[in-house]
């Protein structure tokens, strides 16, 4: 009886197979290497991988930002590079396409987002990098990144009275590192402010004016209390903004007659939450209406108002927002100029100073590396 197919090609199959292995034990002999990566290659690979696991954890879990200005002294200075945990008020998914680490990529594409769970809800107090709501790109995910302390929470209401935040009617104390102007009221004009007692304060910044009597500085509250201490200094005060028009124009909203130190009350949206809307409210509440929650806004020739064509008088949110302020209350472009922040723009919570470089000094900071952000 003859071969069936099968034994035929199975008895070629393993033919080849046995000139291939006397091939390999041929080249072996002859002192021939069978083929492997160059090390170019084992480096390339090396590194796509790296890059991948990268943009991988970058995306999902945290980001790396560097502080560019000093709207957090003293907590946060110019050139402190932070660890910002997304996880814990949960990942946002991307919404564009772009070369990673850099600011390019696919403009007129974009993806639907959601949010992941996260494990902690943002708490007063958190220092949380975002999205710059006022930024004119189009795309949340690509506006310019900024940090502030979050003082004011969904559903709140919350004033600033002489510089005191008050959060319900109830007052928020400074938080510790916090820094803004004081005026110092000295006893006898003559005596200056020692310059190495200054330095050692944090004090870099003072301001003589015409009044001898009187001189202002940037400081924490601990460093002017500190000289409210000294013999020949009466009382130490906070320096209030003076209410004019520069400031009336440059609030949110304007035209409110606030300034950055005397500011609201205004209630902060929070999801779900419905809002009569009036003459004062439209004011406040217009821009997050068209600009964050995706609707027409217009006022109809009766003065009515009109959200997507439909005249309403009121309307609800339909996520959460917050208020945020700078630690270096004077020296901050913050919510009080630009109005609140909504969940979509928040990115994280920064944990962690992982690196800092003074440039004045050009050297790094090395009592500030791996510190904890209160």
């Amino acid at each position: 009886m003859g071969k069936s197919r099968a034994d035929v090609r199975k008895e070629q199959r393993q033919q080849k197979k046995a000139e291939r292995q006397n091939t390999k034990k041929g080249d072996a002999a002859s002192g021939k290497s069978v083929p492997q990566k160059g090390k170019m290659r084992e480096w390339l690979d090396a590194m796509v991988f790296a890059v991948v696991v990268m943009v991988i954890l970058r995306t999902l879990f945290f980001d790396l930002f560097r502080i560019p200005t000093p709207s957090m002294e003293k907590n946060l200075l110019v050139g402190d590079y932070l660890f910002v945990s997304k996880v814990h008020y949960g990942t946002r998914t991307p919404m564009t396409i772009g070369i990673p680490f850099t600011s390019i990529y696919l403009k007129g594409l974009t993806f639907p987002h959601f949010r992941f769970p996260g494990f902690t809800s943002i708490q007063r107090g958190d220092a949380v990098v975002f999205n710059w709501p006022d930024d004119d790109v189009d795309v949340i995910e690509r506006r310019m990144h900024y940090i502030k302390r979050i003082m004011g929470l969904p559903g709140e209401a919350i004033q600033v009275i002489n510089k005191q935040v008050s959060v319900d009617g109830e007052a928020i104390e400074f938080m510790t590192g916090m820094q803004m102007y004081w005026n110092i009221y000295k006893s006898d004009p003559r005596v200056q402010l020692n310059p190495s007692t200054l330095r050692e304060l944090g004090i870099g910044d003072v301001i003589q004016g015409a009044n001898q009597s009187v001189v202002q500085l940037i400081a924490t509250e601990q460093a002017a209390r500190t000289i409210e201490a000294l013999p020949w200094v009466d009382s130490v005060e906070p320096a209030i903004a003076p209410n004019n028009s520069v400031y009336d124009a440059a609030m949110y909203p304007p035209g409110e007659g606030w300034t950055p130190d005397n500011y609201g009350p205004v209630t902060i949206p929070q999801e779900g939450m419905s809002v009569e809307l009036t003459a004062d409210s439209w004011k406040v509440y217009e821009t997050v209406i068209s600009r964050y929650e995706g609707h027409s806004t217009s006022r109809g020739s009766s003065g009515e108002f009109l959200v997507d064509g439909q005249v309403v008088t009121d309307y609800t949110f339909e996520q959460d927002y917050f208020f945020a302020m700078g630690d270096n209350r004077d020296n901050s472009e913050d919510s009080r100029f630009w109005g609140f922040v909504p969940m979509d723009h928040v990115v994280g919570k920064a944990l962690l100073v992982y690196f800092s470089w003074d440039k004045d000094a050009m050297l790094p900071r090395f009592g500030r590396l791996l510190s904890v952000i209160q």
